[in-house]
């Protein structure tokens, strides 16, 4: 049997941790799943817990409903606490970035999954998941907090980064730029001033302050403000619909690491 590529996470799991990402997911990607006789889905990196699995089941299918789960674990303890939760539909196999299914899938979900590894070991992950997707498929890499209040992902096709979306319980937001500890491996550690995610997140705090009028008619209509002041110099890549959601996605080309 061959070995698993990868090292097991922490596997710190919350049920609707993920709620942010799967809303994301299935808006922009369900009609490509729509369009597969059986897609697809892999919750990679699923955890000590096999609820975010659960949950993208039952939110894929919304959007999907012929579209299946398979949760990926490289630590088998954990595959075999999540196996009496199999049902139609989801069932969970033991592995890691290889992937090892016989089918291409439409989509991989890896959240938390790399924060633990290395900024120069990001892009060889990316390529190796890109490489495992269907052709239209998707890979939507990122991180939140405990609780799902804050969250920042990058989605690649198989030709590779695509878009960053950053998105918020907008009660809980001071500033857009506290995001910023959520930020994928890829880019947390070019937060800094010079790198063009530095820019962009001082752009969303000047548009969000110049925003503060808005307030008064609560904090999404003065994100969706904010966000329309930030698209006169930022390529958004999203418009009100997903904004009211407490989103916003740029292209990945503006947010890209200067030495990428």
């Amino acid at each position: 049997m061959t070995r698993p590529v990868g090292t097991a996470t922490r596997g710190t799991t919350n049920p609707n941790r993920l709620r942010r990402m799967d809303r994301w997911i299935a808006a922009a990607h369900g009609p490509a799943l729509r369009r597969g006789d059986a897609p697809v889905a892999v919750d990679l990196g699923y955890g000590a817990a096999p609820w975010t699995a659960l949950e993208l089941l039952q939110r894929l299918r919304t959007a999907a409903p012929r579209c299946a789960v398979v949760g990926i674990e490289i630590d088998p303890a954990r595959v075999a606490a999540a196996k009496p939760y199999e049902r139609e539909g989801l069932s969970f196999r033991h592995g890691g970035f290889e992937v090892p299914l016989t089918t291409r899938p439409a989509l991989i979900r890896a959240a938390n999954v790399l924060r633990q590894y290395d900024e120069d070991e990001v892009a060889a992950v990316w390529a190796r998941l890109c490489a495992r997707l269907a052709p239209d498929g998707l890979l939507v890499e990122g991180t939140c907090d405990e609780i799902g209040r804050r969250h920042v992902w990058v989605a690649l096709g198989p030709e590779g980064p695509r878009t960053v979306t950053f998105a918020t319980r907008l009660g809980s937001l001071e500033r857009p730029s506290d995001l910023a500890e959520r930020l994928p491996k890829a880019l947390i550690h070019r937060n800094v001033p010079g790198e063009p995610v530095h820019a962009f997140l001082r752009d969303f705090d000047r548009a969000w302050a110049a925003a503060a009028p808005y307030a008064s008619l609560g904090a999404r209509q003065r994100w969706i403000r904010a966000a329309q002041d930030l698209a006169g110099d930022w390529p958004l890549t999203d418009g009100p619909r997903r904004w009211r959601q407490g989103e916003v996605t740029v292209n990945w080309a503006a947010l890209a690491p200067n030495s990428v």
